[in-house]
């Protein structure tokens, strides 16, 4: 059971910031397993399982991340990550960062949590665009119902060439995205060292589950050229 991360998670993130190379991390590697990695994987599998048994979602994995970078990416970075992270997402034969994914993720200077596309296709997007403006009350009614709280809120890069008007303003900031977030972010803080860490996340994926059914629905749309 999850019972929180302390503080020397904290120092181990920003042991590793600072001191990016094998011998440091080989020296601290027993730290990173106790105090990072096993609470990390452990705080995972009990959101999932308390998720999957509220809400059933149908191929959903879990996954937790590796602290290893890939040695054929580092552009100049250390070998190893400052930061954790573990996702709820959908297998597929593309890249994760092309399909919506749950997440949360732990750095040295806070946490976040959310749903989202780290990078979706333009053919996703596409078909977004082209979805809402065949039925935009459908997702009206999202865009209002994350209007009406103050837990996540909405990020992305927009176009630098605007892609069209929505048929509805309250659909404007969603419409020329290249791809989004709905993010939750914040500073180290008790939540962060308790159990209670595990009911605030399963409440945020509830709430964000109708965006994630919707998002996921859209690879079996039609190519809009098609």
């Amino acid at each position: 059971m999850f019972q929180g991360f302390s503080d020397a998670t904290i120092d181990f993130m920003w042991g590793i910031r600072f001191n990016n190379e094998r011998t440091w991390f080989q020296a601290h590697k027993e730290e990173y397993l106790t105090h990072f990695y096993q609470p990390m994987k452990e705080l995972s599998l009990e959101v999932f399982d308390a998720f999957q048994a509220r809400h059933a979602v149908p191929g959903l994995c879990c996954k937790v991340s590796r602290i290893y970078r890939d040695a054929r990416r580092l552009h100049g970075r250390g070998p190893y990550k400052d930061h954790l992270w573990w996702s709820m997402e959908r297998p597929g034969e593309e890249s994760f960062s092309a399909r919506p994914v749950f997440w949360f993720e732990l750095e040295p200077e806070g946490w976040s949590t959310g749903l989202g596309y780290y990078s979706a296709t333009p053919a996703t997007m596409a078909r977004f665009r082209a979805r809402l403006d065949r039925d935009p009350k459908t997702f009206a009614a999202l865009a209002r119902k994350l209007e009406k709280q103050d837990r996540f809120t909405l990020q992305g890069e927009d176009y630098k060439r605007p892609k069209g008007t929505p048929a509805l303003p309250i659909l404007e900031p969603w419409y020329n995205k290249r791809s989004f977030s709905l993010i939750h972010e914040e500073q180290h803080g008790p939540i962060l060292r308790s159990h209670e860490l595990v009911d605030e996340l399963l409440e945020g994926f509830s709430f964000l589950l109708p965006f994630y059914e919707y998002f996921v629905s859209l690879d079996g749309d039609p190519a809009p050229n098609a």
